[in-house]
């Protein structure tokens, strides 16, 4: 038996021995990297008592933070890039025959509500938010662009204020600006909406302390967020993003994919917005979905 009495130099192979029994052969890969890795990086910066307890303090009170409504171990996990990391590990942008398919990005922290099942072509926008009226159309296909019927499409955002239902439930209503959409027989889907606002993440918590004491923003630009599966399809969390919107080129959570951006165009036309049930002017963006075939893993 590999003996566990601790020597510094050794520290990290000492520790990832202990998990060599480990039945799960993927546990074992990961906790073994993550031994080797996290060791390495105290050794760097030869971490301190004191910082390593300030760390402590730091992922307790980020846990403290969490709610049925917030998730702040996810902002953390956005603001330092991990999560969109693995989203662009998972969701390959080119599918196996070489086909485009849409990029995947963030969930973010407010896919805490579920949304609500909604009719092709409902409004979004319940509690009569103040805002631009936006119609948002698409379509949802697979690698080779063949429509997929039957499609779910959970889509979320924030108001013209910046603001998600779930930081004002008073004023707005959980399930306000949320919807989930069935594709029709073409593939097709189309919402009713307000043009988002770019936004603040939470900053009352420590994630918003680590930015501010790093000298970093804590500002999103605009976007609207999409989640779309199918039998068959792989799932991909994305975003529609409005072209023009500040913070682009530094979105806080490092979000932004070049392929994202739309031109939300502006419609004035009397006949087209009655047609669609909006006021006009009203701005319209069309966003096509490409999933991959899912792999079994």
């Amino acid at each position: 038996m590999t003996t566990l009495l601790f020597d510094e130099d050794r520290s990290a192979e000492i520790v990832a021995a202990s998990f060599a029994g480990t039945p799960d052969p993927r546990l074992r890969e990961v906790m073994t990297s993550l031994v080797t890795h996290l060791h390495a990086f105290v050794k760097d910066v030869r971490l301190t008592p004191g910082e390593w307890e300030a760390g402590i303090r730091f992922l307790t009170e980020t846990g403290q933070m969490c709610d049925e409504t917030r998730q702040e171990f996810i902002l953390l996990s956005d603001t330092l890039g991990v999560s969109m990391l693995v989203e662009s590990l998972a969701n390959s942008a080119v599918s196996t025959q070489g086909d485009r398919l849409t990029e995947a990005t963030v969930e973010g922290p407010f896919h805490v509500v579920a949304s609500p099942s909604r009719e092709l072509g409902a409004d979004l926008n319940v509690a009569g938010e103040p805002g631009e009226p936006c119609v948002v159309t698409g379509r949802v296909v697979d690698a080779s662009g063949v429509p997929v019927p039957g499609a779910k499409v959970d889509v979320w955002q924030a108001n013209a204020a910046g603001f998600y239902d779930v930081q004002q439930p008073d004023e707005m209503g959980l399930g306000d600006l949320r919807g989930l959409f069935t594709t029709d027989a073409d593939g097709s889907y189309w919402f009713r909406t307000i043009v988002p606002a770019h936004y603040p993440i939470p900053a009352d918590g420590p994630v918003g302390r680590m930015l501010r004491q790093t000298g970093r923003h804590e500002w999103r630009p605009a976007h609207i967020h999409v989640e779309v599966s199918a039998p068959g399809l792989r799932r991909v969390t994305t975003h529609v993003f409005v072209a023009g919107s500040p913070y682009l080129e530094s979105d806080t959570v490092f979000g932004v994919k070049e392929s994202l951006i739309r031109d939300f165009v502006e419609v004035d036309d009397e006949a087209e917005a009655a047609a669609y049930g909006v006021a006009n002017p009203f701005r319209t963006v069309e966003f096509v979905v490409a999933l991959d075939a899912e792999t079994t893993p």
